[in-house]
């Protein structure tokens, strides 16, 4: 048979190669895992360029599918781990691109995994067209902890990413979480149909790089603000004090000098603190948890 990919093993294939090789493969995607292949030069251009590479940089990539971004990533001189949990299309990888330097295999759930644990005490980024369903326990997985990424570039469903790199007035508890350990940024809207099958809505490329001093340091400061956060965004449409006080076993008058002390209108919705602001009510509300 004659390989759909061509001679060269790192040139991606074209849309058109790609669906017939998924034909002679039988190699249908899986719903259930969320597999949405993508296929437009384009978005993958952006994604590469948005990882910043340099010959040599170490990259984690999750559900690397067919390995059409995989091959890009190769091409650029990273090396690269693809986590792979799809026993078929780990096979397919592994025969395709076997000895292929800086390339190497794990076939898990990247759920179970930590970049961090792939290349040992080295600066790692992630790159990846990650399952979407899994998005956002993967971003709670990389950004704890003592070393995250230093930089993360995924394809992600579109609201998804809106959402992680939402300034003060539209936050969440998602944004506070991510920002708090990295800069967001949205770099790029990709169409559905640059996806074969194409998905019911837009994605987009996000980007994640590490802050050198994050707003709350990791250890015990990290637990109570996670915990004041999410109480003020688990009664997100009331305003803040009244939210906290609902949700904190901390008395109204304490809230409400907390608030105070923090400059902070107990009036104002919680999607509209900063990250400064979430910080100052943990240092001071902290103790009384």
């Amino acid at each position: 048979m004659t390989d759909p990919l061509g001679s060269e093993r790192l040139v991606p294939p074209t849309p058109g190669q790609l669906r017939r090789l998924m034909g002679s493969q039988r190699l249908r995607p899986r719903k259930s895992l969320s597999q949405n292949f993508l296929t437009d030069p384009t978005a993958l251009d952006a994604i590469v360029d948005a990882a910043e590479l340099e010959p040599g940089d170490r990259v984690v990539e999750i559900g690397p599918g067919l390995g059409v971004l995989t091959r890009r990533l190769l091409a650029a001189g990273a090396s690269v781990i693809a986590v792979e949990v799809d026993a078929r299309l780990a096979e397919y990888l592994r025969a395709e691109l076997y000895g292929v330097e800086g390339f190497e295999l794990i076939e898990a759930d990247a759920l179970s995994l930590h970049p961090r644990e792939m290349f040992p005490g080295q600066p790692i980024k992630v790159v990846a067209n990650i399952p979407y369903h899994i998005t956002s326990p993967l971003l709670h997985a990389f950004l704890e902890g003592e070393r995250p990424p230093e930089l993360i570039v995924l394809l992600v469903q579109l609201e998804v990413a809106e959402r992680v790199a939402a300034p003060p007035g539209r936050m969440s508890y998602l944004s506070v979480f991510a920002q708090n350990v990295a800069s967001a940024e949205v770099l790029a809207r990709v169409p559905a149909a640059a996806f074969e099958p194409a998905p019911e809505v837009d994605s987009a490329v996000l980007r994640l790089r590490r802050r050198a001093v994050p707003i709350v340091p990791a250890g015990y400061e990290r637990e109570p603000f996670y915990r004041i956060v999410q109480a003020g965004f688990r009664q997100r449409r009331k305003q803040v004090h009244n939210g906290l006080s609902r949700e904190l076993p901390v008395d109204r008058e304490a809230i409400a000098a907390a608030l105070a002390g923090c400059g902070v209108n107990p009036e104002r919705r919680p999607q509209t603190l900063t990250l400064a602001e979430w910080a100052c009510l943990t240092a001071v509300l902290a103790p009384q948890l």
